[in-house]
This record gives structure tokens, sequence and C-alpha cells, in this order.
């Protein structure tokens, strides 16, 4: 069992990370320092991120060549009073050029080429080890407890307006009748009565995938099965108004999800009263034949990497 230690301060973040090889088939890996880096700015869409983050950590400029996986894990970090719920967004990446240097006293402060078999004698965060299919040194130190934090947490801008950021799951649900599961969105919440994928916000110590899932018996009623991550998408919408009442400087980055459901069932949302109005099986062919003010954007753009429309 990995070691456990009382709750602290509740924190989560969004971040983005690279996986970069050589000719040689080497890994590129950084050194953490005391401090923590690779979060996702406020607004920023991840593909960015990791752009900007390999460089200020490494010297090298890199481009995106597709998402990898997904993955979330909670650290307690008593020495900062903090257990740290991370989004992990884990994407391939190719050397366009720049000169490898270390970063004395900042996030990373060592930047080096590693073959697999070297990469497995060091010390490794279990997510690094994940990505690369490795073994973890050691395990994260984790709470006792999952702390309480809200799945909805706006704060107060540098500019006065409230903020927030949110990690979410949705999915692209068929059944074996070639229908796909859509929700709709309620009156007085963003999109109100457009078509939407059934998912939502992950609750703090949650896997995505896990999340999913869950979501989708509690919002439809339906049980399904992964069957592989399809992409993320970023959205910011600058003064969001909700059910609130006032203006939010909103930030979300969705997975989306392919999900099978093998025994459909009549669906009922669970959550009365919630953000969805309505939810129902409908035809691949009608859902591609639907306008595009019909469907909220994370929507569109997942249907595309699907290939359904």
């Amino acid at each position: 069992m990995p070691p456990v230690t009382p709750a602290l301060e509740p924190l989560r973040r969004i971040a983005a990370y690279a996986v970069a090889t050589d000719p040689d088939g080497r890994v590129l890996l950084v050194r953490a320092s005391s401090r923590s880096g690779g979060a996702v700015d406020h607004g920023e869409d991840p593909n960015h991120t990791v752009v900007r983050e390999t460089a200020a950590e490494t010297g090298l400029s890199v481009a995106v060549s597709g998402l990898r996986d997904v993955l979330a894990d909670m650290r307690a970090l008593p020495h900062r009073g903090v257990t740290i719920h991370t989004d992990r967004l884990i994407y391939a990446v190719s050397i366009r050029g720049g000169n490898l240097y270390d970063r004395i006293g900042q996030s990373t402060d060592l930047a080096r080429w590693h073959t697999l078999a070297e990469a497995e004698r060091l010390r490794l965060r279990p997510f690094t080890a994940a990505a690369l299919g490795l073994s973890a040194d050691s395990a994260d130190l984790r709470p006792e407890e999952v702390p309480d934090f809200p799945s909805f947490y706006a704060y107060p801008g540098p500019d006065g307006l409230h903020r927030a950021q949110r990690f979410a799951a949705y999915a692209i649900a068929t059944d074996p009748h070639e229908r796909l599961l859509l929700t709709r969105i309620a009156p007085g919440y963003p999109g109100e009565g457009r078509w939407h994928l059934p998912g939502g916000g992950t609750d703090y110590g949650e896997q995505p995938g896990t999340a999913l899932l869950r979501e989708l018996v509690e919002e439809t009623g339906q049980a399904g099965r992964l069957i592989e991550l399809l992409g993320v998408a970023s959205h910011r919408d600058a003064a969001s108004l909700g059910p609130e009442g006032y203006p939010i400087d909103w930030h979300g980055v969705r997975a989306f999800y392919r999900v099978v459901v093998d025994a459909p069932t009549e669906v009922a949302v669970g959550d009365v009263g919630g953000s969805t109005s309505e939810a129902t099986w409908m035809p691949i062919k009608q859902v591609a034949a639907l306008a595009e003010d019909k469907l909220t954007e994370v929507t569109a753009e997942a249907l595309q990497k699907a290939k359904l429309t």
C-alpha cells in the first residue's frame, strides 16, 4: 500500500506534458525541483501549454503530433501544506530545433536524453512511468481520505471578474442500433437548449474514465464501457452566464472518449433540476443532419474527431 498522510489544503490544476524521442529512441526527461510546472494557464489551449513549457524547461522547440493519454493523480505535499489533484494531458511531440539547456532554480533544473533502460533506473514520478510504460520508483504520498473540493470553483481574477477552470470528460456513446446518446442543456445554463454529450466534471481524486462511466449512469441511466480516448477540447468563454447570476471567465478542458453501451435501456435523467433537461438516443444519421447551432461546441468537435459528421 502507498504511504498516507492526513488531508491538507486541497488544490486542483490541469497540466500538459510532452513525450519526445530522438532518432536513437531515447526519451527526453527533466528533473523536477522543489517548484512545480507544466500547468495550463487560464484560457490556454493545452496544445500550446506543452509547446510553451517544453521550450521553457529544455530550450527545445517542439510540434505536437498527437494526444497519448489523459491521467489524473492526487499527491500530498506536507512541506507545502497542500494536497494537489492534477489532470495530466500527455502529448507526443517532435523536435523542431533549439539547444538543450538546464534551468537552475526553476521548476525543472536538468534536462537529458535517456534510453528506456536508463529511465527505468531513475526516480520517476508515477505518471511519467505510466506514460513511458515503465515501473515507478515509488508511489506518491496520498491523503488518508479524499479532501472535499467543489466540482465547480470560481475565484476572483486579476481583473476583478470571477474565473473558473474545469476539467471534464464526455462520451461519444453509441449502441448496437447505430444511435448516439445525447443530452440537452437545461434553461439557465450556458448553451441552453443545445444538444450535448453525456458526461461532466470529474471529482477530486477521480480518473477521467471512471468519472465518465459514473456520469453516464447518473445522467442517463446507461451502463457503458470505454473503448478509446478520442481527444481533448479547450474552450474559453470570457463572460459566461449561468445560474450563478454573474459573469464568469470560464475555461473548460474536456476529454472525450468513445463509449459503447451494449444493452441500452430507456433513458432516464437522474440529476433532476441540474444542467441536463433531457436525454435521448438519436440515430447517428439524424445527428449528422443537425444544424451547427443545435450542438454545443465540444459536441461538434467530438463528433468530428469520431468521424461521425
